[in-house]
């Protein structure tokens, strides 16, 4: 319930404010929302507006969202070894020291997000700590920080916004086409039931085929990470990480937080999954 709240609450937020921009964009212009000019600026404001402000929220929303204790000062061995662990690892890899969180789930998972590489946030699962050694847990931990040196949070908020605007560019014009030809007696266009049913409907398909992209790019990433990884701490300590996530629990991340752990949930399409399988993340390390 929590989830949902902050989810519905943070979507309300971003309409709200999008909502303001694009009023603002329209008056200083002088465009009608029928014209195309005026579809193309309501697609990049939504599209990119709506990704851009969740990657500047990200970390707020991924302590919020599960329940992450971020470590200021080390009150244990294990907190004591996973900063000092990170420090390190950002220092090679070129980064300023990211927040380090430890959020309560079975799972054998961590995520790293923020809105740049010199802010950010590497969180790992209490699971994790519990099921896997000390080198695995060191690679994880250098996958994620890999995630952050690479940029991956930011080209994929790129992405995203690219692929939104292109869905809800496409969507409201094909709309508006079939709404003409449907009221093609009336004089206003664009505003009719059929309109927003279109709308709808063009929305969810062009949605689909957008995910189907995204995911694509995100596999791609997941790829980057582990060799990230394996220059850092070694490639046999990453092979090793990988192979015992093989015994894991489905992962209890959502959205972006899921895009950027270090293992998805199972039984996912492989069109539209995050990340690849594990045997041939493994394999590419060989």
């Amino acid at each position: 319930m929590k989830r949902v709240f902050l989810f519905l609450l943070t979507n309300l937020a971003v309409m709200l404010v999008l909502g303001i921009v694009l009023s603002i964009l329209m008056s200083v212009l002088g465009i009608s929302h029928r014209s195309l000019g005026g579809i193309l600026v309501i697609s990049t404001v939504f599209g990119f507006g709506g990704s851009f402000i969740s990657l500047f929220m990200s970390k707020w929303m991924a302590k919020k969202s599960t329940g992450a204790h971020v470590i200021e000062q080390p009150r244990s061995e294990t907190e004591q070894w996973l900063v000092s662990t990170v420090a390190s690892q950002a220092k090679k890899a070129g980064i300023a020291m990211p927040e380090v969180a430890i959020y309560d789930s079975p799972e054998m998972n961590a995520f790293a997000t923020g809105p740049s590489k010199n802010n950010s946030l590497v969180a790992v699962s209490t699971g994790l700590l519990h099921n896997m050694n000390q080198d695995q847990a060191e690679a994880v931990l250098a996958h994620e920080v890999s995630h952050i040196a690479n940029g991956d949070m930011v080209t994929l908020t790129l992405i995203q916004g690219v692929v939104n605007t292109f869905v809800i560019f496409m969507a409201k014009v094909l709309a508006g086409i079939v709404d003409n030809f449907l009221n093609s007696d009336e004089e206003e266009g664009g505003s009719s039931w059929t309109y927003f049913l279109f709308d709808m409907i063009f929305q969810m398909l062009f949605g689909v085929l957008a995910s189907v992209i995204v995911a694509y790019y995100s596999r791609k990433r997941e790829f980057s990470a582990d060799a990230g990884a394996a220059k850092l701490v070694g490639a046999d300590k990453m092979r090793s990480a990988l192979e015992r996530l093989k015994q894991n629990h489905p992962s209890q991340l959502e959205g972006s937080m899921m895009a950027f752990g270090i293992a998805s949930g199972k039984g996912v399409a492989e069109l539209f999954s995050s990340h690849p399988p594990l045997d041939e993340r493994i394999n590419a390390l060989r």
